[in-house]
């Protein structure tokens, strides 16, 4: 087979280092690059075309999904993340395989054997495009989620979470033991969660309809946290709570 160029494109340090230990492994990748955000690997890919792109899709600025939109010669394609909410619209884009982070070597061996299929055409027997399947449960309901804590990515169940927080580009995640802060937008995390488990409450709060405690006209408690609920989110609240049979005061 012969040699494939390859560009990792991740935010976290430790990704590209681990990512850039599994290239070397394999004595038919050759790695021309890391990059840290979606821009500096744009003006790389202009001068410098490769064949295969890791692709973190949670980055500043844009995201991974993003920068694949952009690209008008497309090599091939791996999408490494912590959400597995993406997987849908990665087989749209036609990547060859979605790696959920924390990736093992065994995992990323995998994903090479799909990239071999690809380019030697088996993709009529076997769709190479087509990822893993997501860990889920039964009803394809995630039960976790990851999130960046400093330099390391922080597994949290979602039955755990009692309230999100809302800090400008930050959000903090309270649970019974811990209060996690993450560099991601309320909107972003929001998104990740389970409609019929989480709802917004205020610009700045997410809560947990396992974990309220009491629900007033103007508030919520969780936990010994008092969460305001503001004009703009109380219709849906209200609609939220009276469809899972729950009286407001």
């Amino acid at each position: 087979m012969n040699n494939l160029s390859c560009l990792i494109v991740d935010d976290e340090p430790l990704a590209r280092r681990l990512l850039s230990d599994y290239v070397q492994k394999v004595p038919y990748l050759n790695l021309l690059r890391t990059c840290s955000d979606p821009m500096e690997a744009l003006d790389f890919l202009r001068e410098n075309p490769v064949d295969l792109l890791f692709l973190d899709i949670q980055m500043p600025e844009i995201t991974g999904l993003t920068l694949l939109k952009i690209l008008t010669n497309k090599p091939l394609v791996i999408l490494t993340t912590a959400y597995s909410e993406y997987a849908l619209e990665s087989y749209e884009l036609d990547v060859v395989d979605y790696l959920l982070k924390p990736i093992t070597l065994e995992r990323f061996l995998k994903a090479m054997e799909k990239i071999n299929q690809r380019l030697q055409g088996s993709s009529s027997t076997i769709p190479a495009q087509e990822p893993e399947p997501i860990p889920a449960s039964p009803e394809t309901i995630p039960t976790y989620i990851f999130v960046k804590d400093g330099t390391k990515l922080v597994k949290i169940k979602l039955s755990e979470i009692m309230y999100v927080e809302g800090m400008k580009d930050y959000v903090a995640i309270h649970t019974p033991t811990q209060r996690i802060v993450t560099l991601q937008r309320l909107k972003t995390l929001e998104e990740q969660l389970p409609e019929g488990q989480f709802i917004r409450i205020h610009n700045s709060y997410i809560v947990a309809l396992d974990w309220l405690d009491s629900i007033h006209k103007e508030k919520v408690k969780v936990g010994a946290a008092l969460l305001p609920i503001s004009d703009s989110y109380r219709k849906a609240f209200k609609d939220f709570i009276e469809k899972n049979h729950i009286k407001m005061d």
